[in-house]
């Protein structure tokens, strides 16, 4: 089974029951309802890179391509869970963690725009 592809769909999924409860049940504030919002559109855009990190490594197996896959699931985990808890609950569990999870999510694209290019220009 390839990881990655599974939790690019795991992802996805929880993004959108992510952002159906956040549509439903965060009530009239749209202050913090937007910020929940934000947390749900970031992990689903981040599962579909996720999703091609997966598809790359079954073509083109690379260390650096598992590198990006951490990065994003890491990524996805502290910057969305930290917008999720702030907008569900008000509270930032760790000061920091948006930030370094947002330049995880960075740096995983730039390693997929890195091995890409170089597979591309190998071709």
């Amino acid at each position: 089974m390839n990881i990655w592809v599974f939790l690019a769909g795991l992802n996805a999924a929880l993004a959108v029951a992510a952002g159906a409860y956040g549509w439903h049940a965060l009530g009239d504030t749209p202050e913090i309802r937007d910020i929940f919002m934000m947390g749900s559109q970031y992990q689903m855009w981040h599962a579909l890179g996720l999703m091609g990190v997966g598809l790359m490594i079954h073509h083109a197996p690379s260390r650096a391509l598992h590198v990006a896959g951490g990065s994003f699931q890491i990524g996805i985990f502290l910057f969305s869970g930290t917008l999720y808890s702030f907008g569900g609950l008000s509270m930032v569990p760790v000061e920091g963690a948006a930030p370094f999870g947002g330049g995880l999510l960075m740096l995983a694209w730039l390693i997929v725009g890195i091995v890409g290019g170089r597979k591309l220009r190998a071709a």
